[in-house]
């Protein structure tokens, strides 16, 4: 159980670091290209105001450079930015181009170009590796190109090295988090291991004067004879043994280094049989049980513990099956093996199938059941968890039914 918990503190921790980190990453990525894109467009703006082409810087002229308000664009600029200018008529035409300003683009070229971004039906918007800006004139439009090699280089570079940074802190962090897990979880180990002991001390504490108790009934039994009151005494002394056997197994169960026996058998057989051990039981209440059983079907693993597991779901189902009910119990294969096991419940939609697992909870609130304590079904999920299995409970109209799903290795 603790290993269990060490290993789901870790996993939490790991999944939550890998959350943040993410999306840290995607605010980066998201920033990045945003700032990415309003440079350029600074640029395509600056270029189409003044008329398709890049402001010149006069040396003679001391004023500040013409676009004062832009500070990612200086008088340097100009000779670091590649793009080209295309003036369209009304029908979107090309009227004229100037390519001055770029290379790796041919005259054939800009018409595909045009084209593209035209189709976007937006004014601004990427073709390629060229961010582009449309500009309605008089005479028709104005498309500017910038070319944004460079700075999805450089936006690519940063989000790498952010990739790699994150990934190495979360790496180193998971380590941390794998070297601190035993020191989290060491005051519940300790608390588990207190508890652990006390059921342990309890039994043998309880065990050795219940064994008193019961052995001088018989003797008190053997001298004034049977009675109502000694027959509660004893009947009482016998649930509290049996109570105290239940604990024991679900302090053991509770260990995930529990041994079990992982050999075939026919689990199909001991599921008939289990189904007829219940039957005298069933017709003796008014209750009809009936059985759909594949043939021949084996599972490796402990077989004790799945004819327990089966006895469980089927004195549950028992009990608590309305008088006249039925309870049907099928045992087939799909991907897995499946075992199922439903029967009629008049008042199922007041369960709290949520809780059904629960130690000690009961279904019957007055907790009037002879004999049940509400641990059955945390034992029968415990032997289903060992087997690496799958335990379920269910509503139907008027029924309620278990699910066990045993995966085979």
């Amino acid at each position: 159980m603790i290993k269990a918990l060490r290993k789901r503190f870790i996993t939490i921790c790991g999944l939550s670091i890998l959350t943040v980190f993410t999306g840290i990453f995607i605010l980066l990525w998201v920033f990045s290209r945003a700032q990415m894109n309003r440079t350029l467009d600074m640029l395509t703006d600056t270029i189409s105001s003044n008329e398709g082409v890049f402001p010149e810087f006069d040396p003679d002229n001391r004023e500040p450079f013409p676009f004062p308000g832009l500070d990612e664009i200086t008088e340097e600029t100009r000779f670091s930015t590649r793009f080209f200018t295309v003036w369209l008529n009304k029908s979107h035409q090309i009227k004229r181009v100037n390519m001055n300003w770029v290379a790796a683009v041919l005259e054939e070229d800009v018409e595909d170009y045009v084209k593209e971004a035209l189709a976007d039906g937006v004014d601004r918007g990427w073709v390629g590796n060229y961010r582009y800006k449309q500009v309605n004139t008089l005479g028709g439009s104005t498309l500017v190109f910038v070319n944004g090699t460079t700075y999805q280089n450089t936006t690519s570079r940063i989000l790498l090295t952010a990739f790699f940074v994150l990934l190495g802190s979360g790496i180193l962090i998971l380590l941390l988090v794998i070297v601190i897990s035993k020191r989290a979880v060491a005051p519940i180990a300790q608390s588990y291991e207190k508890q652990k002991q006390f059921v342990t001390d309890a039994n043998h504490e309880l065990k050795t004067p219940l064994t008193l108790i019961l052995s001088n009934l018989d003797i008190l039994e053997s001298e004034v004879g049977k009675n109502e009151w000694l027959e509660d005494i004893r009947s009482e002394g016998q649930r509290m043994g049996l109570l105290i056997n239940q604990m024991v197994t679900l302090s053991r169960m509770d260990e995930t280094e529990t041994l079990i026996s992982h050999a075939p058998f026919d689990i199909s057989g001991v599921v008939e049989q289990t189904v007829s051990a219940f039957q005298p039981l069933a017709e003796e209440q008014g209750k009809h049980l009936t059985a759909e059983i594949t043939p021949d079907l084996t599972l490796e693993g402990d077989e004790s513990m799945i004819r327990r597991l089966a006895a469980i779901l089927l004195d549950n189902s028992v009990k608590y099956c309305d008088q006249g009910g039925e309870i049907r119990v099928r045992l087939f294969r799909r991907r897995h093996l499946i075992f199922t096991v439903e029967n009629t419940y008049a008042a199922v939609n007041q369960l709290e199938l949520d809780r059904l697992f629960d130690r000690f909870y009961r279904a019957d609130k007055a907790r009037t059941a002879s004999g049940s304590f509400g641990v059955g079904l945390s034992i029968a999920q415990s032997i289903v968890k060992v087997h690496k299995g799958n335990i379920s409970a269910y509503k139907k109209e008027g029924e309620i039914g278990f699910r066990v799903e045993l995966k085979e290795k």
